[in-house]
């Protein structure tokens, strides 16, 4: 595989780890990795806000196909911006046949962001899918090949069919991939199809094909992918349930502690001897943010680790300034806090989240909105009474939910995650009687001791200077392992001595 990165930046949120982030984590010679969740809708917000510094235009000078990158400037682009109480220009919802100009959207949008987090410097960049997410796999995961994006990473799901896809896509083939459907019967088909040829008919080179890193949290699924995945996978991220964002449920009856968080036992530990029989490279994620972890990581045998948190704090990432300015202090004053809310996210999974005033996790601030779907990444797909695909989410409008045969009891204390990661980054929809959808940040648990990176007095940090940081434990373990060779090299030798010197 090359040259392996020791800290892999985590693929966070809606735009969160974006391409100024994974730009600057890989210039200096680790993987930056950009969040794949929803590009389609931060690209068009991006042209409605202006794109004051030309980033994305830049960007859409070098996509391929200039029609269509001008198609999309024409559409969403509004020259310095539009008004502060505007709302955005809607993007439609994915389905399993998608019109023509939102294929096209995603599929440029997750160039763009790829293009710019390459830019400038000659390191590998990583995307980051939920898999659970399947619509705008195909468009999404052709256009960050289009980029030369150097790794995929996929949780939230089993990722059986992506190697297919990534081999398909090396000579601009067609690719499938089934829907998970609820209620689907034998003899149901449902699945998303994409023909590259279809949208950009030209005479383009081979892609290479990225590295295919699942994020796992148990030896059973590692296995599983080994042995069931259609096509080569490179490695693993293997995610612990102090890591932000989507958690695994815990293996057996979920139980709380008197805090009210899920208790994870002994069978949710992944046997690490084990994963390293199999073979491949892999990273630790979830509370392996300081050099001794690093170090902890390496002597186990991973080839280094994932690290989230503590990159979604930096300067470089696109978490908005407000959120970002609370948790800091929060961070200063000892008072952070992330809970593991069991009914926020619409998949089931449990998901962590921060502690803020503005934001959902504050009841008051909950109580006001009022239910509305309208980006949908994340709504499930269910099998009809006629036998046709649709789609539902328990955070939706109630009525709406009931009548597409939604289990009521999947309702209560469900959160539109959707529209609340696109505000995190500052882009939140405003809606026709001035409401603005409210915030819902994930966080590991490691949000706590993140202040190792604050220098007194000042206002943040770098991503740079997290990675120093981090690779001080690489060099702890290098040292250690350096030594302990010499050590069993010099007894070697003293057995050598003692073996001539016998009679």
């Amino acid at each position: 595989m090359g040259i392996l990165p020791v800290v892999i930046q985590g693929g966070m949120g809606a735009g969160v780890s974006g391409w100024r982030l994974a730009r600057a984590v890989s210039s200096t010679g680790q993987l930056g990795v950009v969040s794949g969740t929803a590009l389609d809708v931060l690209l068009a917000r991006r042209l409605q806000e202006g794109d004051a510094a030309g980033d994305v235009r830049f960007a859409l000078r070098h996509f391929p196909s200039q029609e269509i990158a001008q198609r999309i400037l024409g559409k969403y682009f509004i020259d310095g911006g539009k008004a502060a109480d505007a709302p955005y220009r809607p993007v439609p919802m994915h389905s399993a046949k998608p019109c023509r100009a939102l294929i096209e959207l995603t599929i440029v949008a997750n160039f763009v962001e790829i293009f710019l987090a390459r830019h400038g410097h000659n390191h590998p960049v990583g995307i980051n899918y939920l898999e659970k997410l399947q619509l705008p796999h195909l468009a999404s995961i052709y256009g960050a090949m289009l980029a030369g994006v150097g790794y995929i990473l996929m949780g939230a799901g089993i990722p059986l069919k992506i190697p297919a896809v990534l081999d398909a896509y090396v000579n601009h083939q067609p690719a499938e991939y089934p829907l998970y459907v609820s209620g689907a019967m034998d003899g149901d088909d449902f699945k998303v199809t994409f023909n590259p040829r279809e949208y950009l008919d030209l005479d383009l080179r081979p892609l290479s094909r990225p590295k295919f890193l699942p994020i796992i949290a148990s030896n059973v699924l590692a296995m599983t992918l080994i042995k069931k995945a259609n096509g080569r996978v490179d490695g693993f991220i293997v995610e612990g349930p102090t890591a932000g964002g989507h958690n695994a449920p815990p293996r057996g009856k979920m139980l709380f502690d008197s805090d009210g968080e899920v208790i994870y036992g002994e069978r949710d530990v992944v046997d690490l001897e084990k994963l390293r029989a199999l073979g491949l490279p892999f990273w630790l994620a979830g509370g392996y943010g300081a050099p001794e972890k690093v170090a902890e990581a390496l002597a186990a045998g991973a080839a280094g680790v994932q690290v989230g948190t503590a990159f979604a704090l930096s300067q470089e990432s696109d978490l908005e300034p407000q959120s970002k300015h609370e948790l800091l202090d929060q961070v200063r004053q000892g008072t952070a806090k992330v809970l593991t809310d069991t009914l926020a996210s619409p998949t089931g999974f449990p998901f962590k989240v921060a502690q803020l005033n503005a934001s959902l996790t504050n009841p008051a601030v909950y109580a006001k909105r009022v239910r509305t779907c309208d980006l949908g990444f994340l709504r499930e797909g269910y099998r009809t009474a006629e036998g046709k695909l649709d789609f539902r989410c328990p955070a939706e409008q109630e009525n709406v939910y009931l009548a597409k045969g939604g289990d009521p009891e999947m309702m209560p204390g469900r959160k539109c995650l959707c529209n609340a990661l696109v505000s995190n980054i500052g882009m939140p929809q405003a809606r026709a009687d001035g409401y603005r959808e409210p915030t819902l940040v994930t966080m590991g648990n490691d949000l706590t001791g993140i202040g190792r990176f604050l220098r007194d007095g000042a206002e943040g940090y770098s991503a740079s200077s997290v990675i120093r940081n981090l690779m001080r434990g690489a060099e702890h373990a290098r040292v250690t392992i350096t030594e302990a060779e010499s050590d069993l090299s010099s007894m070697s030798q003293a057995c050598e001595a003692v073996s001539t010197e016998a009679p």
